[in-house]
């Protein structure tokens, strides 16, 4: 399909959307093959690009020609109190106590590796449920490639020994502290919000689940996005990681080149919720919705809990966890005062 400065292809195949540049030097780190790659210049360059940021372009710019816009919301609406802050990370540290870096380091790299289930969303047709021809969108290439690309890049490709951001993160922290430092750790389970029933009942059960995942998955970003300057900032603290600083210093950079990559992923969602927000969706009474206000309804509800509900319960549980693990050390009570004194 040929295309115009003023038309831009709009219609990707899957082999184009998961095609990657074609790199001068490969992405090997500590040990493992990651994904990703080094162009001529040495600059970073994320997997599965040279087609898919493009298309987001593309598409960007034919819903703003219809009179939409990508979903302006970003990582800021959750910012807040966080515990333990960048601050009190550094005093444990200071203190002896690594394990909490470390442990961060893991839980996050396997919290990555289950993001390989985006690619397995069942993606409902969309003829059925939206009024407007979507296979022009980027909604009507979720499908079609732009899932499954999102999906390697969080759990990589391991028949084929490419790591992902899984990888990325262990070959940070391996980098940081050399492999088994400390014991393995596996992710607690998270809090759910509560289960208040349908938010969109007035519509199909898959449309509002299609819905759901899109949002979902944007705040999971988002709050991975706060915890990378957190991260790098640590690693680059001069002399924490003592004969080990040079190799914390590239395990920043690691982490720089995970933000690079969610940035793609961050772009593509917002740009998913801007185009369900300028549809028109079939209702379950054989009439229609402006699929703007089911984006904005179920995005509100989200937001509360992730803003305000979900903090206040995640420090409730993480202060009573890090309580008792200073208070292990022989000089517990010292650096508990320290710790305290340092939260925001």
């Amino acid at each position: 399909m040929s295309a115009t400065i003023d038309q831009p292809r709009l219609s990707y195949s899957n082999d184009e959307l998961l095609s990657s540049h074609d790199y001068a030097a490969p992405h090997v780190v500590a040990g493992r093959t990651l994904h990703g790659g080094f162009l001529a210049d040495g600059t970073y360059m994320p997997p599965r690009a040279l087609g898919r940021v493009p298309a987001l372009k593309a598409w960007e710019q034919a819903l703003r020609e219809r009179g939409g816009q990508p979903f302006p919301a970003s990582s800021s609406l959750l910012g807040g109190v966080r515990l333990p802050n960048t601050e009190q990370r550094l005093i444990l540290h200071r203190n002896g106590i690594t394990d909490e870096f470390w442990n961060m380091l893991t839980v996050v790299g396997k919290i990555e590796a289950r993001g390989a289930f985006i690619g397995l969303f069942p993606v409902p047709d969309l003829s059925m449920y939206i009024v407007e021809d979507t296979t022009t969108m980027g909604i009507g290439h979720l499908a079609g490639g732009l899932f499954e690309a999102h999906g390697i890049d969080e759990g990589g490709i391991p028949a084929e020994g490419i790591g992902g951001h899984d990888e990325m993160w262990f070959a940070a922290r391996d980098l940081a502290f050399g492999p088994d430092a400390h014991p393995d750790v596996e992710p607690q389970p998270g809090l759910a919000r509560e289960d208040g029933g349908r938010y969109l009942p007035e519509v199909a059960q898959e449309i509002e689940d299609l819905f759901s995942f899109i949002a979902n998955v944007l705040i999971i970003e988002f709050r991975a996005e706060i915890g990378f300057a957190e991260t790098q900032r640590i690693l680059r603290t001069p002399g924490l990681f003592g004969e080990r600083s040079d190799d914390a210093v590239l395990a920043a950079e690691i982490v720089g080149r995970i933000r690079t990559d969610e940035e793609i992923h961050v772009r593509s969602l917002n740009l998913y919720l801007g185009e369900l927000q300028s549809v028109t969706v079939r209702t379950l009474d054989g009439g229609t919705i402006a699929g703007a206000s089911l984006v904005d309804r179920f995005w509100d509800g989200m937001v509360h809990w992730a803003t305000v509900e979900k903090p206040r319960l995640d420090a409730e549980r993480t202060r009573e966890r890090l309580v008792e693990r200073i208070l292990q050390d022989p000089d517990g009570e010292r650096i508990l005062a320290e710790f305290q004194a340092a939260a925001d």
